[in-house]
């Protein structure tokens, strides 16, 4: 386990928030909440109050790894396996997670239980974590989930569960006025009906893409086949996200009146071509996110029953986040009981990371000594939504571009990063790709602020009301550009052809490098993509936010063995992210794809003998 410097600390009362500092926020953002705006924030759908999971013996998942886990391990393949080392099985003790949610219930008390809902569904579901009728608003920090963050199979921390997403369902009574099928905001309909297919009078249907006919064996719990779990609208509930409170203003400062936007993963594969079935692109959510494991004999439980050969989805819920799966093996491995699961989450996302995308560089072959190098690199996006997508905060990809002299000393860089402070250096030719939001007029100069009086970026993930910059990557067949909710914004992604209204799905950078009289023949070219989980910016925004607004020690418990330098409940969460940023890799970017090229310095050649943007050469069968 690293060693975590202890940072200064006060003494504060445990789940204290200061009245004053709301007071203070509320004045500074006056108008930016409506009055009204007050929980519960996610209406919809099933509300606390149910038994989740009901009393029985599937209630958790450490009952599910009896039969689902821990019987091919010489193929990895076990659903329980799989599942344990994901996002989705740590999304309730995400450190990042904790500290953003403090920002929020700072920012508008209560919203809390709009992030809990998804990251904490069991203790959300039980009335543990909602800020609506009944549990008191102090629950929207999670300060009244069951169990400690560094334990697992038995509490309120597991995550998205089996129980949970095995489940839901698509319901075909609902409420009138309401839809049996939400596609945001975990707004989630959960079976709490007793299953016909089984003999536990208290069992709800765990419902899945399996039918049993014979002779195949049907499973020994309760069971019913789901269609709905096989598409991609089974993912938006939680992969498409909206502001319940806030309106999209646009860049002329005009209130379009369309909720606010915050992630559109599911809006974005939607406008893709990758959302056609019949096409040759078409591909689900579930193919990418939870891949067949591609072995012979594969089964899904311990009974061994059912070959489910090139029909069974992998539970590895795979994404792009390298950085926490890491930092919870090193700091709870020893008391969350998953094998090597972290381990593996990491290495799948490096993998998934390193076909998402494809790197080319066109240079040209000779320069004239003194002259200036132009040269240009392509990224073509090959994942089924924006590249990067997702979370916006702090997530960024970007090209880390060198041009070396023939004994290797560096001649020129642009997009530099220092892993030992974090920092990446935005140069004037520099190419980040991201996603930047605010809150119009903030500063009273008519734009989307993004940034505080002193330039210092602002991550206001529940106040935000504008798109500053949006130049992510769109995907293959991409008809979001007029899109309000979708569409690059503060960039420009030319057509396929004029009139197609479908973006390209690449980016090209054009670099020009001075090249002294004197540098060294042959250069080498070398362009890196590199992709980040959290920037410095945010995790040092998260931290100051804390320590200025002097937010509540954390509330969670530990287990009793589980050492801090400090004890648990003796700093506030952004403290402590930030001391696991600072002594770990802090979020180290990981290397998508290189590529390089040689040039020749050639006294020959008149110093401006090439000209750049001539992309005629390139390849015109990329996807």
């Amino acid at each position: 386990m690293p060693k975590i410097t202890s940072l200064p600390g006060r003494s504060r009362r445990r789940g204290s928030r200061p009245a004053a500092t709301a007071a203070a926020l509320g004045c500074l953002l006056a108008g930016a909440v409506p009055a009204a705006a007050a929980p519960p924030f996610t209406p919809n759908a099933t509300q606390p109050g149910i038994e989740f999971p009901i009393l029985h013996a599937y209630a958790g998942p450490g009952a599910c790894d009896n039969c689902h886990g821990n019987y091919d391990p010489k193929n990895d393949l076990e659903p329980f396996n799989l599942w344990s080392g994901s996002m989705m099985a740590s999304a309730g003790r995400d450190p990042v997670f904790w500290a953003a949610l403090d920002v929020a219930n700072n920012d508008l008390p209560g919203v809390g239980e709009f992030c809990l809902r998804c990251h904490a569904p069991k203790g959300w579901l039980e009335g543990r974590a909602s800020a609506g009728p009944g549990p008191t608003l102090g629950d929207a920090d999670g300060c009244s989930l069951a169990g400690n963050l560094d334990e697992s199979q038995t509490n309120d921390f597991e995550g998205v569960t089996c129980h949970l997403c095995h489940r839901m369902m698509i319901n075909e009574n609902p409420p009138p006025g309401e839809s049996g099928n939400y596609l945001e905001n975990a707004q989630y309909w959960v079976d709490d009906e007793v299953c016909p297919n089984g003999e536990d009078p208290l069992a709800p249907c765990r419902r899945g893409p399996y039918d049993y006919p014979p002779p195949e064996v049907p499973p020994s719990h309760e069971w019913a086949y789901s269609e709905y779990h096989e598409g991609s609208q089974f993912c938006a509930t939680c992969h498409n996200v909206t502001n319940p409170v806030k309106t999209l203003i646009d860049e002329n400062g005009d209130d379009t009146g369309i909720p606010y936007p915050i992630e559109r993963t599911y809006g974005e594969w939607l406008r893709s071509d990758y959302s056609d079935a019949q096409g040759s692109a078409g591909q689900t959510c579930q193919q990418c996110h939870m891949p067949d494991p591609g072995v012979k004999g594969q089964v899904a439980c311990i009974q061994g029953d059912n070959d489910r050969t090139g029909n069974m989805p992998g539970h590895e819920f795979v994404g792009g986040n390298t950085w926490i799966p890491g930092v919870l093996r090193d700091e709870y491995g020893a008391t969350i009981d998953n094998g090597d699961g972290f381990d593996n989450a990491i290495l799948r996302a490096e993998e998934m990371l390193q076909g998402a995308a494809q790197l080319e560089l066109m240079a040209p072959p000779e320069v004239g000594p003194g002259g200036t190098l132009h040269f240009d690199v392509r990224v073509t996006n090959l994942a089924g939504h924006k590249l990067p997508t997702g979370y916006n905060e702090g997530r960024r990809m970007w090209l880390d571009v060198v041009v070396e002299e023939a004994d290797g000393d560096p001649l020129w860089e642009s997009g530099a990063y220092d892993p030992a402070t974090g920092e990446l250096t935005r140069d004037a030719q520099v190419k980040v790709y991201e996603s930047r939001r605010g809150i119009w007029n903030r500063l009273g100069n008519d734009t989307c602020d993004f940034v505080d009086g002193g330039g210092v970026e602002e991550f206001h993930f529940v106040l935000d009301d504008c798109i500053a910059l949006d130049n992510r990557i769109p995907p293959l067949g991409f008809t979001g550009g007029t899109d309000l909710e979708t569409r690059p914004v503060g960039y420009t992604y030319p057509e396929t052809a004029p009139g197609s209204g479908i973006l390209v799905n690449y980016d090209d950078t054009s670099y020009a490098v001075p090249i002294p009289v004197d540098a060294l023949s042959p250069l080498t070219v070398r362009a890196t993509l590199r992709y980040q989980t959290s920037s410095k910016e945010y995790i040092e925004y998260l931290r100051d936010e804390a320590v200025n607004n002097d937010f509540p020690d954390d509330c969670i418990p530990r287990t009793a063995g589980y050492s801090w330098p400090t004890p648990p409940g003796e700093r506030s969460r952004g403290e402590l992210l930030y001391a696991l940023w600072n002594d770990g890799t802090k979020s180290a970017p990981f290397d998508m794809a290189v590529e390089s090229a040689g040039v020749d310095i050639d006294a020959n050649i008149f110093a401006d003998g090439f000209e750049s943007g001539d992309t005629s050469a390139w390849s015109s069968t990329v996807p």
